[in-house]
């Protein structure tokens, strides 16, 4: 037992723990409906764009957290805008977008050369680095989220499967998109100090879509993956404490390790399924509409 609790021993260990879990619970809330609405490819581009105001926020001495947070506005802003263009897709914004936010932030980095050392930091995070003060933003972030994701649920499912519907029904479409997008926002610049900026999305995306061949139930699934998120945190750091390697990423390895289990077993039970036979017709009759003929 003392090679499975021993880390956890350690206060900066716990920190990260504790930091994991909240941030777990963050992305669960929001990653849930990236992967319902498949807006993957978006939140990739947000978790990538956040690097120009890393970059300038770290040059001015500002707060990382303030800098992140605007060019995570602007990357969002941006999409909506250029998206409005007729003859480009969603997809071609967000690209065009993408790169050139990335761009820029590698251009920033550039002309620093005492910043280009703590660029792995940014990109890759610094979970065993956690203070008492982000773990109380995160507790804040946290309950943030999960109050949207309350209060818009209604409006986010619809949203999610028939935007038409949503708009006949009241329920604002446009400001619901606009909701979902600041969840995400959120949860990309609350988590990106703990698994960096290149790694969140690996908690945002594989616990959610882990869950999603065994869950019908919305709440369900964001519980599961929070869940998942949770124990990826836990066993990733215990196997970067044994292995000697970097504990963000080896989150971030645990949380795809279980996606790729939970999709090999969905389709092994989905074959079994398939080559079962099928169950003997009886005489009962069937409570809908009687017996058979």
């Amino acid at each position: 037992m003392e090679w499975l609790t021993g880390p956890f021993e350690v206060a900066f260990v716990q920190r990260a723990l504790w930091s994991g879990m909240l941030v777990s619970l963050i992305c669960a809330l929001a990653g849930t409906w990236v992967v319902l609405r498949g807006m993957a490819f978006f939140g990739d581009a947000m978790s990538h764009g956040m690097l120009p105001g890393i970059a300038l926020a770290s040059l001015l001495g500002v707060d990382l957290l303030v800098g992140a947070a605007v060019s995570a506005a602007v990357m969002a802003l941006g999409v909506g805008v250029v998206g409005r263009t007729p003859r480009l897709s969603q997809d071609t914004s967000i690209g065009l977008l993408f790169v050139g936010m990335l761009s820029l932030g590698v251009i920033i980095v550039s002309r620093s050369q005492s910043f280009a050392v703590d660029l792995t930091g940014f990109l890759f995070g610094e979970v065993l680095a956690v203070r008492p003060a982000d773990l109380a933003h995160l507790g804040l972030a946290a309950c943030a989220a999960l109050l949207v994701s309350v209060r818009g649920h209604r409006s986010f499912v619809a949203l999610a499967f028939d935007e038409r519907k949503a708009h006949t029904l009241g329920l604002r479409p446009r400001l619901a998109h606009t909701a979902l997008l600041c969840l995400l926002t959120l949860a990309i610049v609350a988590s990106f100090h703990i698994v960096g900026t290149l790694l969140v999305f690996g908690l945002l995306i594989a616990p959610p879509a882990a869950v999603l061949p065994w869950a019908r139930r919305i709440p369900v699934i964001m519980a599961g993956a929070a869940g998942l998120g949770m124990s990826a945190t836990f066993f990733g750091l215990l196997l970067s404490w044994h292995l000697h390697t970097a504990a963000g990423a080896t989150i971030a390895a645990t949380a795809l390790l279980q996606f790729a289990l939970s999709t090999l077993a969905a389709a092994l039970r989905d074959r079994l399924a398939r080559s079962a036979p099928p169950a003997p017709a009886t005489d009962h009759p069937h409570p809908e509409y009687g017996h058979p003929s």
